[in-house]
């Protein structure tokens, strides 16, 4: 087999990948005991071999290029890999380590796997997790994250969907709201009501409320004076003022209704669902600590 790279071309690389981390040819040359100028010509050198920029360059920062975030992404999951081979043959393949990135929606962050981080942290404390909290949809080819949660499995093969939970659904008001606007008993009798709204971020169209009677699924589509778009949670918030009536999670309002400060409505068509779904790319052998935190979530949250 031909040599491909050779010891200055990998330890190019390496230094790519970690100004890329740090966003900084500085911190990359302290991080590794070498001078910003010995940083940047190994970027040059790469850049020179590829034929392409790998970083836009200004007097105060970095940042990837579309082709440099590609080469990032590619080169870290291999250098990972070596890693993680090092550690098998050495014995040391029980030890995970490095950085996780992982992208989470607001209520699944918030309410399910942020409480859960520290017990991760003591069980792995080798890894480190920076978690992107949004409910837009990411992109893996384009973005550096290991691993996704969203509402539902892409069509894209390259990725594995793992369902983590189906999250109950429940419409929630504070007694003060109920006291003056009425309890409503029909689905129908939502058309009367404050019914607080949610834009879904990739279509901007108004998420459906969704329901289950006697086996059947339902949608409704309700209308209100309240509407919030990309974080689903403040939603919970108008909610909790006492603006209306809101579906949300139930693992989102379960305290305020332990508590009464939020009464449940219309329990009796209640028990519709939404899934939760652990994406991450498809790979033959993926990194200790993707694989570790795959199985610490399926552990926690898979029923």
């Amino acid at each position: 087999m031909k040599r491909k790279f050779d010891d200055l071309q990998l330890g190019s690389i390496e230094l790519f990948c970690l100004a890329a981390e740090l966003s900084s040819f500085t911190a990359a040359a302290i991080a590794t005991s070498v001078t910003p100028a010995a940083v940047s010509r190994s970027v040059s050198r790469l850049e020179s071999r590829l034929g392409v920029r790998l970083f836009v360059r200004t007097t105060r920062q970095i940042r990837l290029t579309d082709e440099g975030r590609i080469y990032f992404e590619q080169s870290r999951n291999a250098l990972a890999q070596l890693v993680d081979a090092e550690r098998q043959v050495s014995g040391q393949h029980g030890s995970p380590a490095g950085l996780l990135r992982i992208s989470l929606p607001t209520p699944y962050a918030h309410y399910r796997v942020l409480p859960v981080l520290p017990e991760f942290h003591r069980r792995f404390p080798d890894v480190s997790v920076e978690t992107h909290i949004s409910n837009r949809n990411v992109e893996f080819a384009d973005d550096v994250y290991d691993l996704s949660v969203r509402g539902k499995a892409p069509e894209d093969s390259t990725l594995i969907a793992r369902k983590l939970e189906d999250a109950e659904l429940v419409v929630v008001a504070t007694p003060g709201y109920l006291k003056r606007a009425g309890k409503p008993a029909t689905l129908d009798a939502l058309h009367t009501h404050e019914c607080i709204q949610f834009d879904i971020p990739s279509s901007g169209r108004r998420l459906a409320w969704t329901f289950s009677h006697e086996g059947k699924h339902i949608d409704v589509a309700t209308t209100g004076s309240y509407g919030c778009s990309e974080d689903v949670l403040g939603g919970a918030t108008l909610a909790r003022a006492g603006a209306g009536l809101f579906q949300t999670y139930r693992f989102v309002v379960e305290s305020d209704l332990r508590e009464g400060s939020l009464v449940e409505v219309l329990p009796e068509y209640g028990g519709a669902t939404r899934p939760f779904i652990l994406l991450y790319p498809h790979a033959r052998h993926l990194s200790l600590r993707v694989r570790a935190f795959v199985d610490f979530l399926v552990e926690k949250f898979a029923h």
